[in-house]
């Protein structure tokens, strides 16, 4: 089978394993439903392997034109799905965690309601049809429609212990700013809609390219506001504060997901929309693009960064070192070259596997203990030592150690990014891996002062009442298994261990950086792909160096991790406090908790991209 045949069933078979389940769960019995679930994951993800390997090469752009509704003369008004590496490697990705997220999950929860055994198998299979389809979609709309299946699912997933408050909160958070961001994408699309005629990635982008001389009021309008619904997504600031409410509520495996592909595919949206719509002559000008993407990097990073110290609640504290290596994945785009492209891609893929691996780490703390509270869990985790040892190694890859695939990701970004952006790499790579080892020195090694009490970032400002402290703090979480566990499954640490194997492949094998660096040196070429999708024309991209390990990439890789191994010693040895410094106070009033806040401060952050983009 070619892969262009194949492109449709990377989505299609998700989506017939959802809708097998639905209509077969009832008379299913549990064990079955996951079997089928896991069978229909694993083999999207066999198909999407299969068709990054069946390219010819890495600038090969594979199309399929659903019914055959091909375009002409370049116009067109079919679907197409457009398979380059880059995408096929994110759709392989997802299909790869989205395999470890049930295979982790495997008779996970407690026992489902009669006749609903399929429920969650069949929502996880619907995210990944819409995952899938998102990287692949070869037109604007269908990438919306995609888009909104993926953030729909996810609502509910988030929200799947509906019988908990917080959990139903912690959804309603994530789908008011998401669905805000929606409304935004699909006005956005109506006005290039309006202005070409067209809905096509490529027709768009030969349209506003045949009145070269700059943008114009309504082309400047329709960029910031189909960016600002893939930056909610990617969880840039200040459109991030969705993030850890529903982290902190979400069933593990659907963190997993989360924060290891979906906000990246925020991230891949904002630049696959850049490149192939707006990077000509009648888009953005490259430097107005440079300053947005560079502004809302460094902002993310550090407030992301600065959180993720501040958290006791583990969950959150993974959630907001997400927030801050999104920061360094926008600022490797801002660079807007294939090497910051192929940079940013290692980084990742690596940090994919690593995020995911901690979060199934904390999972096993929660339904071990019944709770994801730092102080609380001190030297609990003395009994789990291979749990242990994977959340400490991922957290030193968290930091940029060598040679996990994310230091490579890492130095070779700040190589493209060059000068200052080298520093703020290694003090936000630092700072969020320091906090992955300060939880883990507590938790597994017991080091420190026993406190109940101690620092952390309070949900609300000044909130005292029980609720909001256990919202804040992970203290008497439920678990999310039947009851606590007396020994954990061998599947529970098997997943965790393969993630942080691939993430440490990621950077040792070579091949997979040499074709990254080609296929980012396509995705980059829009006229490459206007030719490929309007005319079916292959042409050759200009060749760059693809990424390697470098010295000075190395070298800053190891001072990263050797300042988060000083920072996590010097915070385990600190004097316990009873309440939260007052100079935190602007940071917890800012994440307040309350959704109204949340959308002023999204439509801040509509108005502060349209002022960096002008």
């Amino acid at each position: 089978m070619s892969v262009d045949r194949i492109l449709p069933l990377i989505v299609a078979v998700p989506l017939f394993g959802a809708a097998l389940l639905v209509g077969a769960g009832r008379r299913l019995p549990r064990s079955a439903a996951e079997v089928l679930g896991c069978v229909c994951a694993a083999g999207t993800a066999a198909l999407a392997l299969a068709a990054s390997a069946g390219t010819p090469s890495s600038t090969a752009r594979p199309l399929e034109w659903l019914g055959g509704w091909r375009p002409h003369g370049g116009a067109g008004v079919g679907i197409v799905l457009v398979g380059d590496r880059i995408g096929l490697g994110l759709a392989t990705l997802v299909s790869l965690l989205v395999v470890a997220a049930l295979a982790y999950a495997w008779r996970y929860f407690d026992e489902p309601p009669q006749r609903h055994a399929g429920s969650f198998p069949a929502l996880v299979l619907l995210f990944q049809a819409g995952m899938c389809g998102f990287a692949l979609a070869g037109d604007l709309f269908n990438a919306f429609v995609f888009f909104e299946l993926m953030g729909v699912v996810a609502y509910a997933l988030t929200g799947y212990r509906v019988e908990e408050a917080r959990a139903v909160q912690g959804a309603l958070v994530f789908g008011v700013i998401n669905s805000l961001g929606a409304y935004t994408t699909l006005l956005g699309i109506g006005l290039l809609y309006a202005r070409t005629g067209e809905l096509g990635l490529a027709q768009i982008g030969g349209a506003l390219d045949a009145h070269p001389g700059g943008p114009d009021a309504l082309v400047i309008a329709a960029f910031v506001l189909v960016a600002t619904g893939l930056l909610v997504k990617a969880a840039a600031v200040p459109f991030h504060f969705w993030l850890a409410d529903a982290h902190a509520v979400a069933p593990t495996p659907v963190c997993m997901l989360l924060s290891g592909v979906m906000v990246e595919l925020g991230v891949y949206g904002t630049a696959r929309v850049y490149w192939t719509v707006f990077a000509g002559p009648g888009g953005i000008p490259a430097p107005d693009a440079q300053r947005a993407l560079l502004a809302l990097g460094v902002l993310t990073a550090v407030l992301g960064a600065v959180m993720c110290g501040l958290q006791r609640h583990l969950k959150r504290l993974l959630a907001y070192s997400t927030v801050a290596h999104t920061g360094l994945f926008l600022i490797g785009l801002a660079v807007l070259t294939p090497e910051g492209l192929g940079g940013v891609a290692l980084y990742v893929l690596a940090h994919a596997g690593v995020k995911a691996a901690l979060f199934a780490c904390v999972g096993i703390l929660l339904d071990r203990f019944g709770s994801v509270d730092e102080p609380e869990l001190h030297g609990k985790g003395r009994e789990l030592p291979w749990v242990g040892v994977l959340f400490g190694t991922g957290g030193l890859a968290l930091a940029g150690l060598p040679p996990f695939g994310t230091a490579l990701g890492k130095a070779v970004t700040e190589e493209a990014a060059g000068g200052w952006a080298t520093a703020l790499f290694v003090v936000v790579s630092a700072a969020t891996g320091g906090a992955v080892l300060r939880a883990g020195a507590r938790v597994f090694l017991g080091l420190g002062p026993v406190t109940g009490s101690g620092a952390g970032t309070a949900r609300q400002a000044g909130a005292a009442d029980d609720e909001a402290a256990e919202e804040t703090t992970g203290k008497a979480e439920e678990p999310e298994t039947s009851g606590r566990l007396t020994r954990v499954p061998a599947s529970m640490l098997a997943v965790p261990t393969a993630l942080l194997a691939g993430a440490l492949a990621v950077g040792l094998v070579p091949g997979l950086r040499t074709g990254t660096g080609h296929a980012a040196d396509a995705f980059t070429d829009q006229a490459g792909y206007l030719a490929a999708v309007q005319h079916g024309r292959a042409t050759e991209p200009a060749s760059t160096p693809p990424p390697h390990w470098s010295t000075a990439g190395v070298l800053w890789g190891l001072l990263a991790t050797a300042l988060a191994v000083g920072l996590a010693l010097l915070a385990v040895r600190r004097p316990p406090v009873t309440e939260p410094a007052r100079w935190t106070t602007p940071l917890r009033r800012l994440h307040s908790g309350h959704v109204g806040d949340y959308v002023a401060w999204f439509l801040a952050g509509v108005t502060l991209l349209g002022v960096l983009v002008v």
